[in-house]
Order: C-alpha cells, then sequence, then structure tokens
C-alpha cells in the first residue's frame, strides 16, 4: 500500500467549486500522503489553482471537506459539533485536525501550516536574499518580542528567538546554494535562484504542507535539476510533504509519489506516475482527442 492510501496528511473530499454556472472543479477527491511528493497535473484551464486556492484559503469551496491530519491516525475521533463549525484545530495530545475549507487564508498558513508558492514570483525584490527569509519568520518574533518591548529593552528571551530566526536563515541560504549572495537583493539573483528562494522563504514558517504552483517555470534544466534535488531534500531531510502544479512531465515523473490527474475539473487518473503514465485517459487529455481515439492519434505522433 501507498503512502497516500495508509498515511494521508491532506484529505480532499468531494470538492466542487462553482463561479456562477461554471462548475471549475467537479466533486473532487483525493489525498496527499505523509512525507509524500504529490503532482496534481493537467492540461491548461483543468482547473489546478483553483484546487490551490480551496486548500489555503483564498477560495471557500461551493461543496466538499478539505481535512489536513497531524500525527498518530488511529486515535482520531469526530469533531465537536462546535469546533468543526469554526474549523478551528481539535487536538489530542500531538494530534490535531484542521477543515481548511471553514478557516481564512492567514490562519490556514500560521496556525494549520501551510505554505504556499505561486506561479508568478513573488519575492520582496528590495529587500536582500537574507531579509526575505527573516520576513517569513515576523510573526513568531513579533511575539517573542513582546510586540517590540523585549526587543527594546534587549532581554535575552527576545535574542534567543532572534538568533534562532537568523540560524534558520543562514541553514537555508545553505541549503539552496544563496550564503554568498545573502547580502544582495533578491531582485538582482538569476530567475533559477529565485525560485529557490520563494521555497526557502516558505520553508521557514515550517509548514507540514508546501504547494507549490508551476515550480519548474521557465528553468533550464541545470535549474530544473537543482529544483528537484531541493525538492527531494525538502521530503527527505525536512520531512515536509510536498503537493506541486506542474507542467514539466521530466520534473513530475523524476521526483513524484503520487500523481493525480484532472481534466475539465474532473479527476481523470490518480496513481503512481508509471501508473499515470500509461493510463489511456491521461494520453488522450493530452492529446486533446477521445479515448477511442488515442491509439491513432499516438500512432501520428510516433510517426
Amino acid at each position: 500500500m501507498n503512502r497516500w492510501q495508509t498515511q494521508p496528511l491532506l484529505e480532499v473530499e468531494h470538492l466542487t467549486m462553482r463561479f456562477g454556472g461554471l462548475v471549475a472543479i467537479n466533486d473532487l477527491s483525493f489525498t496527499v500522503g505523509e512525507g509524500d511528493i504529490t503532482a496534481l497535473i493537467g492540461p491548461n484551464g483543468a482547473g489546478k489553482t483553483t484546487v490551490f486556492n480551496c486548500i489555503t484559503g483564498f477560495y471557500k469551496p461551493t461543496e466538499g471537506r478539505i481535512a489536513l491530519r497531524h500525527g498518530d491516525q488511529s486515535i482520531w475521533s469526530e469533531l465537536p459539533a462546535a469546533t468543526a463549525a469554526s474549523g478551528r484545530r481539535w487536538a489530542k495530545g500531538e494530534n490535531s485536525l484542521w477543515l481548511l475549507e471553514r478557516m481564512p487564508d492567514f490562519e490556514v498558513s500560521a496556525h494549520a501550516h501551510v505554505a504556499r508558492t505561486f506561479q508568478n514570483i513573488r519575492l520582496f525584490q528590495g529587500m536582500t536574499v537574507l531579509e526575505n527569509l527573516l520576513v517569513a519568520q515576523h510573526n513568531p518574533l513579533m511575539m517573542a518580542s513582546g510586540f517590540s518591548i523585549f526587543g527594546i529593552l534587549g532581554l535575552a528571551t527576545y535574542r534567543g528567538h532572534e538568533k534562532a530566526s537568523i540560524d534558520k536563515a543562514k541553514y537555508w541560504l545553505e541549503k539552496i546554494g544563496l550564503t554568498d549572495r545573502a547580502d544582495d537583493p533578491a531582485g538582482d539573483l538569476p530567475y533559477g535562484a529565485q525560485r529557490r528562494l520563494e521555497i526557502a522563504r516558505a520553508m521557514c514558517t515550517d509548514p507540514v504542507l508546501l504547494c507549490l504552483d508551476e515550480p519548474a517555470a521557465g528553468l533550464n534544466p541545470r535549474e530544473s535539476l537543482e529544483l528537484n534535488t531541493l525538492l527531494r531534500s525538502i521530503r527527505s531531510d525536512e520531512g515536509t510533504s510536498v503537493l506541486l502544479i506542474e507542467h514539466d512531465m521530466s520534473v513530475v515523473m523524476e521526483i513524484s509519489d503520487h500523481v493525480v490527474v484532472l481534466d475539465y475539473g474532473t479527476k481523470i487518473s490518480d496513481g503512481t506516475p508509471t501508473e499515470v503514465k500509461n493510463d489511456q485517459r491521461v494520453i488522450a487529455a493530452y492529446l486533446g482527442v477521445a479515448d477511442d481515439e488515442v491509439d491513432e492519434a499516438e500512432a501520428e505522433v510516433a510517426s
């Protein structure tokens, strides 16, 4: 059995998103395994970014449930009604359940620990590389400073948190190979380095789930290889689950444990990269033909 079947971190159940008369997502269900890299793929307009927007709280789905679970699955029971209505955490020991569809986006990030990057890079271009990593840790630093008072007084408690934040930033600078560019403006970095910096900034928030929207877009082969290495390291060294949207099939097939395929908002395939690659429905969706015409289309492409 695969981890997305036996150890689900994220469970998307019967997700539907309508915009007026347009059904962008149609009764979608899938899971993200704990410690897995899961790819959400499909042709343009398949609804992939809409799914991301629902998971991260930017959209409130028309129907469905999006549950993020931390910890031992064997002790779960139903949420109390009052807690379930708010989407807030219900915990037993170190275990907690978050109903993401009921939470605003800032709580999905701050409390459920879901981080996200976007298709278009959104770094603070005028800030240094190091400052971009420190600003991701702003909220815990502000709390540690007593909202500035402890920092102004220079109390040891705040100084300890400040050092820990700098150490974390240095760790990720080394991880993405940008230690020597720490004091350069982020906007001066090459495109591929900016992509890695954006991912490192997201990781500075200590997410349990990292959502990446087309992280390989615009990268050359060397930069794609560096991205693959970074994502494998995030999975293996940090234990963070990754959910990514990606059109670069070389990246998807090389690093993914689990692939979910959408077409016009409907799931058409769900399995390992090998299973998905050989699924006739997926071939038909990407070639733009009906299922019964796949063999003919494949023959034309091969010739």
